[in-house]
């Protein structure tokens, strides 16, 4: 299993916020990976910061409504095997959504996690929102990440450019629960296996 999510993350490459826009995936792809999760509705903020600087590197934010998504907006996690419509990832099985998670921890960034149980109504609203929402522009990740955050929790979440501001926004929420995910892989991630099959793990 762990050499499997180590040759996913080479596939996938470097973790950022400058992926180019407009990928579309079929509805026969999209319906084909639609993923149920069975846990609660949720919303799970990812931040990813430099372990350098301590600077915010990229925002994303993994729904599980009626179907469980990555919005991974200008996101650079991409893979043929798993459908992307603009910045909707689907399919976001336990595999993916590990392999997602340590795709952007390495010796150069770790990963803040927080996340927030939220009525079903929430969830589903989150999950239009960021269908509807459309390609992302590079370094846009935290200002369309809390574009739709503001729109669940007004008031309470201002839309920034900034990934900690929203992070610390979003922390302040009652009920949220926050884990940090360090990694030391090299950033050169060229020599693991390009030949990732699902299908074989």
């Amino acid at each position: 299993m762990r050499f499997a999510i180590l040759a996913l993350i080479g596939v996938l490459g470097l973790a950022g916020c400058a992926a180019p826009p407009g990928v579309w995936a079929s509805d026969e792809d999209v319906a084909r990976a639609a993923y149920r999760h069975d846990g609660p509705p949720r919303l799970t903020l990812f931040t990813m910061l430099n372990n350098n600087s301590g600077a915010g590197a990229h925002t994303s934010l993994m729904i599980n409504g009626s179907q469980r998504v990555i919005w991974d907006p200008a996101g650079s996690f991409k893979h043929e095997t798993i459908p992307e419509r603009n910045d909707v990832i689907y399919g976001v099985t336990p595999m993916v959504a590990d392999v997602y998670t340590r795709f952007h921890a390495r010796k150069t960034f770790h990963v803040q996690i927080q996340e927030l149980d939220v009525t079903p109504e929430i969830a589903e609203r989150a999950m239009q929102l960021a269908g509807a929402y459309g390609p992302v522009p590079q370094a846009q990740c935290s200002r369309s990440t809390s574009s739709i955050l503001a729109q669940l929790f007004p008031g309470k979440i201002s839309q920034t450019w900034l990934p900690k501001t929203l992070a610390a926004e979003f922390g302040a929420l009652p009920g949220v629960r926050e884990q940090v995910l360090y990694e030391y892989d090299s950033d050169d991630n060229s020599k693991v296996l390009a030949d990732w099959d699902p299908a074989k793990v």
